[in-house]
């Protein structure tokens, strides 16, 4: 009679059948990816070169702001958009008024008000034969598709998706088989017009950049340029539009023939509530009438566009051609005073090193960025609280925004980095009362080494002051200041207690947040 198997050996028997399928899985999944990955994969770029077009010699844009310019040669002119509002309002003005060409780039496009609002006035330009380019990063196209077909079925329109998905539905299933590719996103914001006025900064296309809608506002910055630095814009515009990775939509996406696709979204978004409410509050905006007039406030100086090497789609490329060794090259040797702006804010141990060398050397370092509850990317909020105790304990100064401001804060006294029940979403940073960058990159590995990115260094003492009074008295009602205190952190704010448990924590945050700490993923965020 054969002896029955020990316990030991059914427990072996048992891992050993549970290893074997794990590993058929394994391989399934594995041969899945590798089908996946040769039937969807992405075909050769046949996209031809176009250049951009000369300024417009003749409109309202050449008029008011070509006169601007004469009086002021070889400078650019800025106008910061610190509200939403105006920030729309000005994109908006500025379309109606292109009489040759309009090139825009950016990250995300939203299927809301503000999204169809801008299409709809792109095909009113290109009705008027304004020649209009459009770059958007794919990733941030999801449903547009039939809208940007029928933009693209336009002859004075041509559409561009930067490092495509082959997938149209379903896209993140993408990432399985082509994540080095797709995981290189363009973040880029710009929106030049006719060759004499762009807007950049931080904004992408959608109601929460743009303060209407139901979702979380974003609290964000842009910069109306004009004059010299216009053209060196327009020219990094065409290198990322002849890019490899931009590839022409007809190659991704079938036209379907629905040349009414944004008629029809607009005819269901104009009648709602908040178009009603967002049109009078657009009426209001007075900044282009201010231009035309010659009363808007312009800060006529140097200018400085500081942009990545488009090459950065396709792969890694050297640390002095990336956008943050250009951001120091430009920005020089720090003498006294940095005060950064940043929606997510994950320095890593180098970053750690470079502001706390700065603050070790006499220049006081400041940096607002989000608080947990403020925040709208919590694994970004876990790179950033795993180096929060290094910073400080090199005395780095640290401010949260709150999700809510304090009680009793105007609107209009919270500067441009504060807004009852919002999150942060600007990129900015001032040196020594002297300088003020602005543009689309975050303190973050991904603005460093994975995402495309751009922005201006502006000589003006005045926007680069205005930062620094605002962390020396604005942070006082929208922010809390991060200490440390015996080893433990505290958040602070004029006027009340300290508090010891971090906002808007909970159990399931706090473990999530200490999951992701510990996981090899610092280089993602």
């Amino acid at each position: 009679m054969k002896k029955p198997f020990s316990r030991t050996h059914k427990t072996l028997a048992v891992m050993l059948r549970g290893l074997w399928v794990t590993a058929c899985l394994i391989l399934c999944i594995a041969v899945i990816l590798l089908m996946a990955k040769s039937y969807y994969r992405l075909p050769g770029n046949l996209a031809t070169h176009s250049a951009l077009l000369p300024p417009a010699k003749a409109g309202e844009l050449a008029r008011v702001v070509g006169h601007k310019i004469a009086q002021h040669p070889q400078l650019s002119g800025i106008v910061p958009l610190a509200s939403g509002e105006d920030a729309f309002a000005t994109r908006m003005l500025l379309t109606d008024a292109a009489t040759v060409s309009i090139d825009v780039q950016y990250y995300i496009w939203r299927r809301d008000l503000t999204g169809y609002w801008l299409l709809e006035r792109l095909l009113q330009a290109a009705n008027r034969g304004v020649r209009v380019r459009l770059l958007l990063d794919d990733h941030g196209t999801t449903g547009l598709d039939a809208e940007l077909a029928q933009l693209q079925a336009h002859p004075n329109v041509q559409v561009r998706l930067w490092n495509p998905f082959t997938l149209r539905q379903g896209k993140i299933l993408s990432f399985g088989f082509d994540f080095s590719r797709l995981n290189r996103r363009m973040h880029n914001k710009s929106f030049t017009v006719d060759g004499h006025a762009s807007v950049v900064g931080g904004r992408n296309i959608g109601d929460e950049y743009f303060n209407t809608g139901a979702n979380p506002l974003f609290i964000d910055l842009d910069v109306l340029t004009m004059g010299e630095v216009v053209a060196d814009i327009a020219q990094d515009f065409d290198r990322y539009w002849n890019s490899p990775s931009a590839y022409p939509l007809l190659q991704l996406v079938q036209q379907n023939g629905n040349n009414n696709a944004i008629a029809e979204q607009l005819k269901r978004l104009n009648s709602s509530q908040q178009a009603a409410q967002y049109r009078q509050i657009l009426q209001r905006s007075e900044l282009m009438s201010r231009l035309a007039s010659g009363e808007l406030e312009i800060t006529w100086t140097d200018a400085t566009l500081i942009s990545d090497d488009p090459a950065k789609g396709q792969g890694p490329v050297d640390d002095q051609q990336q956008l943050s060794g250009r951001i120091a090259q430009a920005v020089g040797e720090i003498q006294q005073q940095f005060d950064g702006v940043s929606a997510y804010f994950v320095p890593g141990a180098a970053g750690v090193k470079t502001f706390t060398d700065l603050q070790a050397r006499g220049v006081k370092v400041r940096m607002l960025t989000n608080s947990l509850e403020a925040t709208d990317v919590l694994p970004v909020h876990a790179g950033y609280a795993k180096r929060r105790n290094s910073l400080l304990e090199g005395d780095v100064q640290l401010f949260e925004l709150r999700r809510q401001a304090a009680p009793g804060s105007a609107k209009s006294k919270l500067t441009p980095f504060g807004s009852s029940g919002a999150s942060l979403h600007a990129k900015t940073f001032a040196v020594d009362g002297q300088r003020i960058f602005v543009g689309s990159f975050n303190f973050d590995p991904r603005s460093a080494t994975l995402n495309t990115e751009m922005g201006i260094l502006i000589d003006s003492e005045a926007m680069a002051q205005g930062l620094h009074d605002a962390f020396d008295s604005g942070l006082r009602d929208i922010a809390w200041q991060v200490e440390l205190h015996q080893g433990a952190l505290q958040w602070h704010q004029p006027g009340a207690a300290a508090l010891r448990a971090e906002p808007g924590t909970s159990v399931w945050r706090h473990i999530a947040i200490c999951i992701i700490s510990w996981l090899p993923v610092e280089w993602l965020l």
